[in-house]
């Protein structure tokens, strides 16, 4: 386990630099000087060279590269262009809020996801089965600013159920931030009073953001679990005269969780990525909404930091998807 963990390790770091290199070119090949881009058109000469050598942008090419590098192997990932504030510092503040919208919808996709994807196989071509596949279409189909801003009218302004900005209502609710998660620093301050709160502006971003992860776990988890179900040993199983669901729980859904362990994996990858259009839409204070403003307000650093950021996060969430594998699957651990 040891040895496999390592060389899984030695392999992401080529991954990581190759990912550095491409995230470092794709922000410099963007037509347009970024000086001119930031400070605008009317801008003086002196004031352009100025910023170009704040930036570093008069200088070859993979010296930038090496640059940048050293200064991400100190964790100094640079100033914001508005404000001259580190990058870093507000990665910290605003990361908590992506990680928790993200894995609360997650969650929720999971919970739902999986039973409805194994209900589907054990009863195939039942009106459950059709309901079930033409919601998670449904579910895949809509774009996800749709349902957000529907959700925003309807429950929000119409019926007035719950709140549909920011993560508290912070001139009600006084919470110590101990975490950033703003439900488990509730939890561990014993604050019920901003628990209830941050769960009632969870709930609506999180229906949004889940809505294409259920449907697809939804759907991944029938396809295993119907190829599982036409197998000897399945067959073998009810023969001996085990229980039906001793059979789905303990021999069928087992045997098709890698595929469902694979795709939830990726879709945590996603949403963690920033969820941008989720973030903005409900003017959720994460990294994702952070992106849209600096791409519109044309701060390269933050978007070249953020960027790197997100494709970081799926090589490692990958790693750890490969060796949660060992520990679904022996004959993952024997090879």
């Amino acid at each position: 386990m040891g040895k496999y963990l390592f060389r899984r390790l030695l392999e992401t770091i080529p991954v990581v630099v190759g990912v550095s290199i491409l995230v470092f070119l794709l922000i410099h090949f963007i037509p347009g000087d970024p000086a001119v881009a930031i400070l605008g058109d009317r801008a003086s000469p002196e004031n352009i060279a100025a910023l170009r050598e704040q930036l570093g942008l008069n200088r070859p090419l993979h010296e930038q590269y090496l640059i940048w590098v050293g200064n991400l192997l100190r964790g100094d990932l640079g100033n914001t262009v508005r404000g001259n504030i580190p990058i870093s510092l507000e990665i910290s503040h605003r990361f908590p809020a992506t990680i928790e919208l993200s894995l609360f919808a997650l969650f929720i996709a999971t919970v739902i996801g999986v039973p409805v994807g194994v209900i589907s196989a054990v009863r195939r071509n039942s009106v459950i089965d059709t309901a079930s596949m033409i919601g998670a279409l449904f579910g895949v189909s809509i774009p996800i600013f749709v349902l957000g801003l529907l959700l925003i009218f309807f429950v929000g302004v119409e019926l007035q159920l719950l709140p549909f900005i920011g993560r508290l209502d912070n001139r009600e609710v006084n919470l110590q931030t101990i975490t950033g998660l703003h439900v488990v620093d509730s939890i561990l301050t014993g604050n019920w009073r901003a628990l209830g709160n941050a769960l009632e502006h969870l709930i609506l971003p999180s229906i949004t953001l889940m809505t294409i992860p259920l449907a697809i776990i939804a759907r991944i988890t029938r396809s295993a679990m119907l190829e599982v179900l036409n197998q000897d040993y399945i067959r073998t199983a009810r023969a001996k005269g085990l229980r039906e669901g001793t059979v789905i729980r303990m021999h069928a859904l087992r045997n098709a969780l890698l595929p469902v362990v694979t795709i939830i994996g990726l879709q945590l990858g996603t949403l963690l990525s920033g969820a941008v259009l989720t973030e903005t839409i409900f003017a959720w204070p994460g990294i994702g909404k952070w992106l849209f403003d600096s791409i519109v307000a044309r701060d390269y650093p933050i978007v070249q930091s953020v960027t790197l950021l997100i494709a970081v996060i799926y090589v490692f969430v990958n790693l750890a998807v490969d060796v949660l594998y060992t520990f679904i699957d022996p004959r993952v651990r024997a090879s």
